[in-house]
C-alpha cells in the first residue's frame, strides 16, 4: 500500500526544514482566515443578488386584461361553501343594480367548472379573426369556463404547470369586449390558480366567502391572508348559509353556527359584506340554470345578493376614465 497523501506531505515538509515539523506563522493564519471570511461574505452577497435577480425575472409582470376596467375575485379557502353559486348571483346582481354596466364572469376552477350549468350555457366558444375566444353569453353576462372547452363528463387530470397555462389562456386569449366588472370564480384553496391570477393581472379586490362553520373559517382565514401577502385588497367577507328558516313553521336554525364569519372579520379587521341564508330556492335555481337573482328577483335571497353587490361596488376604487 502506498503512503497516505497527508503523511507524504508532512514528511516532505520536514525534509525541507531539516527534519523539523513546519512552523505555522500565526499572523499569516489569521490574515488568511480574515481574507477567507471576507471572501465568503462577498460570495454570500453575490449569491443573494443573483437569487433576487432570478426571482424578479421569474415573477410575471402584471398586465391588465384588455377592455376590462375592474377585476373582482370571489374565493374561499374551503370547497363546498357555495362560492360558485355566490359568484354567479353576484355577477348577475352587479348587472341588475346598474343596467349601464357590462359584467363578465370567468370560471377559474379548472378541475371542477360549474359556471356552464349554473348559467345554462353549452357549446364551444367561437374564434375572432385575431384567434381569440368569444365568451358565451346569457342573462347579459359574458362567461368563459374550462367547461366550454372539454366534455362535460371529462376529468381534467393535469399537473400544476398545465393548470397555470390554462388559466393564462382564459385570461389572455379571450375577447371580453368592454367590461366594467370581471368577476372571477376562484377554485378552493390557496394554490397555483390563485397565485397565477394574482401575479398576472391587477386584481381590484378579493371577496372571501365562508359558512359560519369553524372548519370553513380556518380555511377562509388562510385565503384572506394569502391575498394580503400577494398585495390584493380584500374587500370583505360574505357569510353564506348563515341561517335556515323552516318553510312550514318559519323557525330559524343556525345549522353551521352563528356569526362565525362576523367574528373572523373582526379578528382580521375586515368588513362583512352581507349574509346569505341557507334556502332551497338558491340551490334549485342554480341547478336549473336560472339563478335566483334572475328567476326570483323579489325573494329575500335575491335581495341579499343585490345588497352585497352594492357593498362590493361601494368599496371599489373609482375606475380610470
Amino acid at each position: 500500500m502506498g503512503v497516505p497523501a497527508w503523511r507524504w506531505a508532512l514528511n516532505a515538509a520536514r525534509l525541507r526544514n531539516g527534519g523539523r515539523a513546519p512552523r505555522r506563522d500565526p499572523g499569516c493564519g489569521l490574515a488568511a482566515s480574515l481574507a477567507g471570511s471576507a471572501s465568503s461574505r462577498s460570495r454570500d452577497e453575490s449569491l443573494r443578488d443573483k437569487r433576487a435577480q432570478i426571482l424578479s425575472r421569474g415573477l410575471p409582470k402584471q398586465k391588465p386584461i384588455e377592455g376590462v376596467k375592474q377585476v373582482v375575485v370571489l374565493a374561499s379557502g374551503k370547497g363546498g361553501v357555495g362560492k360558485s353559486t355566490t359568484a354567479v348571483n353576484i355577477a348577475l346582481a352587479l348587472a341588475a343594480n346598474d343596467s349601464t354596466k357590462e359584467v363578465g364572469l370567468l370560471d377559474a376552477d379548472i378541475y371542477g367548472p360549474s359556471i356552464p350549468k349554473m348559467m345554462n350555457l353549452k357549446g364551444n366558444p367561437e374564434l375572432t379573426p385575431k384567434n381569440l375566444m368569444r365568451p358565451l353569453k346569457n342573462y347579459g353576462i359574458a362567461c368563459m369556463s374550462m367547461g366550454f372547452l372539454i366534455e362535460e363528463t371529462a376529468p381534467v387530470v393535469w399537473r400544476g404547470l398545465m393548470v397555470m397555462s390554462a388559466v393564462e389562456k382564459l385570461l389572455r386569449q379571450v375577447d371580453w369586449g368592454q367590461l366594467d366588472y370581471l368577476v372571477i370564480d376562484m377554485p378552493p384553496g390557496t394554490g397555483d390558480v390563485q397565485l397565477s391570477v394574482s401575479q398576472n393581472i391587477p386584481v381590484t379586490g378579493a371577496v372571501i366567502i365562508s359558512t359560519p362553520q369553524d372548519v370553513a373559517l380556518l380555511d377562509a382565514r388562510k385565503g384572506a391572508e394569502m391575498f394580503r401577502k400577494v398585495h390584493v385588497p380584500v374587500l370583505g367577507l360574505i357569510q353564506n348559509m348563515s341561517v335556515f328558516q323552516c318553510p312550514k313553521c318559519k323557525h330559524e336554525t343556525h345549522i353551521f353556527g352563528a356569526d362565525g364569519v362576523r367574528d373572523l372579520a373582526e379578528t382580521l379587521g375586515l368588513d362583512i359584506l352581507g349574509d346569505i341564508p341557507l334556502h332551497v330556492n338558491i340551490r334549485e335555481t342554480c341547478d336549473s340554470g336560472q339563478p335566483v337573482v334572475i328567476s326570483q328577483p323579489q325573494s329575500d335571497a335575491a335581495k341579499a345578493y343585490l345588497k352585497i353587490a352594492k357593498e362590493i361596488v361601494r368599496r371599489l376604487p373609482v375606475p380610470p376614465a
